[in-house]
C-alpha cells in the first residue's frame, strides 16, 4: 500500500499540487493588486492548503473552533512539527488571519510571490531596525482588527516533541492586550519530518486542536511569563503521548 501510495503521488498529487500552487499565486497577486486584499490575501490560500491536503488524501479533524469567537483580534501560537502544519492551520483554522514567517520564505517560488503580495509579515533579525519593522508591522495587522499565527519555537522539530516558547508573541499580545489562543497540532510530523523535506509524504491523520484563549492578567513582564507558560502548557496537553516533554531543538 506505502508504494501504491507514493505512485499516486507521483502521478497524480504532484501535478496537481504544482498547478494549484502556481494558479494561487496568480490569483493572489492580481486579487491583492486590484481588489480587497484582506480577503484574497486569506481565502486562496485557505483553500489552496485544503486542495494538497485533499488530494494527498490526508485526514483532518478540528477541535476547539467554538472557543474563538468572530470579529476578535488573536495571537494565534502553534507547536511547529513540520511543514504541514502550514496547510492544516491556513485550510481549517476557519479564521482570518497572517502569518509571521521566516524572511527565507521570501524566496521560495510562487510561494513566497503570494506571501509577499498578501502582506504576510515576514520576521527579519538582521538587527535592530528590521526587527522593529517586523513588530510594527504585526502591530498594524492586529490593531486593523485581523489575527496573526506565530510560531513560537521559531524552527521546525527535529524530533516532534516541542523546543522552547520564545517570548516575541506574548510580548506582542501583551503590548496590545489581545488574548493568546494556543493551537496543538498533531500528525504533521508523522507525514513529513523536517529531515526529509521533498521526500514521499506517508500518510497520517492531521488533527488541530483550538484552546480557550488566554487573556491578559496585566501588562508587563509578569503578564508575558504567565501567559508564555500558559500556552506552552496547552499546547502540550493535547499533544500525542510520544512527543510529550520537552526536547531541546538545536536551531532555536
Amino acid at each position: 500500500m506505502r508504494y501504491l501510495y507514493r505512485l499516486y503521488q507521483l502521478v497524480v498529487a504532484v501535478p496537481v499540487i504544482i498547478i494549484a500552487t502556481i494558479a494561487t499565486a496568480i490569483i493572489v497577486g492580481i486579487g491583492c493588486s486590484i481588489g480587497d486584499g484582506h480577503y484574497w490575501g486569506y481565502y486562496p490560500g485557505r483553500w489552496w492548503a485544503r486542495i494538497i491536503l485533499h488530494i494527498l488524501l490526508i485526514p483532518v479533524s478540528v477541535e476547539g473552533r467554538e472557543r474563538i469567537e468572530e470579529e476578535h483580534s488573536y495571537v494565534f501560537t502553534a507547536n511547529h512539527q513540520g511543514a504541514f502544519d502550514i496547510f492544516l492551520i491556513y485550510g481549517y483554522l476557519g479564521r482570518n488571519f497572517k502569518w509571521m514567517m521566516k524572511q527565507s520564505l521570501r524566496k521560495m517560488p510562487f510561494v513566497g510571490y503570494a506571501c509577499e503580495k498578501s502582506h504576510q509579515i515576514f520576521v527579519d533579525k538582521h538587527g535592530p531596525k528590521k526587527i522593529r519593522a517586523t513588530y510594527e508591522a504585526a502591530r498594524n495587522t492586529l490593531t486593523g482588527g485581523t489575527s496573526v499565527t506565530v510560531f513560537p519555537e521559531g524552527a521546525r522539530s527535529f524530533t516532534g516533541h516541542m523546543g522552547v516558547f520564545r517570548k516575541g508573541a506574548f510580548a506582542l499580545a501583551d503590548e496590545l492586550q489581545l488574548p493568546v489562543v494556543p493551537l496543538t497540532i498533531n500528525g504533521s510530523f508523522d507525514i513529513m519530518p523536517r529531515m526529509r523535506d521533498f521526500h514521499f509524504v506517508c500518510w497520517h491523520p492531521l488533527r488541530l486542536t483550538i484552546h480557550e484563549p488566554i487573556y491578559p492578567i496585566g501588562q508587563g513582564p509578569d503578564n508575558i511569563e504567565a501567559t508564555r507558560r500558559q500556552a506552552y502548557d496547552a499546547v502540550m496537553s493535547a499533544l500525542e503521548p510520544k512527543y510529550q516533554g520537552y526536547r531541546e531543538n538545536p536551531d532555536q
